[in-house]
């Protein structure tokens, strides 16, 4: 019990530090594609680097390499949809939708895992979509935010699903170094076709660097290898519930950092009421399902 809580306690500390990240991407002057490249280029050799000082191996099979340089690519695009949502929307708008991950968790998880569906897991989904419902339905005017940022959630959904399946055969902080190491590879390969590093690549100011070391080294290698890491107790859909409290934390930080620009109708705040509801109703609610049914199967308890 107490190992959950002490993961749960590290959870809510990742979470808090995502909320950050999109603060760090709204201030970053680079457009989300090279954001995301310089990303995850830092967070490449920052894991790297851990890895030789801690003396990890960082062997695998040609099998494990291919599957994490793809699962790479998902987390590239996840976040370079999540980043462009920030840029051409709000963060509070790119946040709130984020929630929705959960909802598409609830579905991938027992299709890429082959365990039972829960009902439960798609009720709660359920209830956060409303949350998103009240969204749209208040904010028409950040409809193309919304719908890169619904993209960035089932992006972010099926690479927790996937990382689920990995972490049980692999330390964390490898997989989490593949991973970044392709999502990087991947941002390259299209860079290159598309004809930005002919056209001439976006070199950073001195205060981006300082904000892409932030986000690459904190917000990325350390945050994304204990995301990883958590999953060896905890499931990818307590993970993804929890990283729900993202928009809450995010909202709240961007508020304090960008005052009125980031200040959304009620119906918004009353969708993101919704979908906080839900990450904490959920507990309570698995609590007593999974009571019913253990007495169900135990008559005699």
């Amino acid at each position: 019990m107490q190992t959950v809580t002490k993961n749960l306690l590290k959870l809510h500390l990742v979470v808090f530090i995502y909320g950050f990240t999109a603060i760090l991407g709204k201030l970053i002057t680079l457009d989300a594609i090279q954001l995301v490249w310089y990303r995850m280029l830092i967070a490449f050799l920052a894991l790297g680097i851990i890895l030789q000082i801690r003396g990890r191996s960082l062997s695998v099979n040609r099998s494990t390499f291919l599957q994490l340089i793809g699962i790479g690519f998902v987390v590239a695009f996840h976040w370079i949809t999540f980043f462009h949502a920030i840029k051409i929307s709000t963060i509070s708008v790119a946040l709130g939708c984020l929630a929705s991950t959960t909802l598409f968790t609830s579905l991938l998880e027992p299709a890429l895992v082959r365990r039972p569906l829960v009902w439960l897991e798609v009720v709660i989904g359920f209830l956060i979509m409303v949350g998103l419902y009240l969204i749209f339905q208040f904010e028409p005017a950040h409809i193309t935010g919304i719908i890169t940022a619904l993209i960035s959630a089932f992006l972010a959904g099926l690479f927790t699903v996937l990382n689920k399946v990995m972490v049980v055969k692999h330390p964390p902080l490898v997989i989490s170094f593949y991973e970044m190491g392709g999502g990087f590879i991947g941002i390259t390969l299209y860079m290159l076709f598309n004809g930005t590093f002919e056209a001439g690549l976006q070199l950073p100011v001195w205060s981006d660097w300082v904000f892409l070391l932030l986000l690459g080294v904190v917000c990325t290698a350390y945050a994304f290898a204990e995301s990883v890491k958590v999953m060896d107790v905890l499931s990818a859909y307590t993970v993804v519930l929890t990283i729900n409290l993202e928009p809450i934390y995010g909202i709240l930080l961007a508020f304090a950092f960008f005052g009125e620009s980031e200040l959304m109708s009620g119906g918004f705040y009353l969708g993101t009421l919704t979908i906080l509801a839900a990450v904490f109703l959920f507990p309570v609610f698995n609590k007593k399902f999974r009571k019913q049914r253990s007495a169900k199967n135990n008559p005699f308890v």
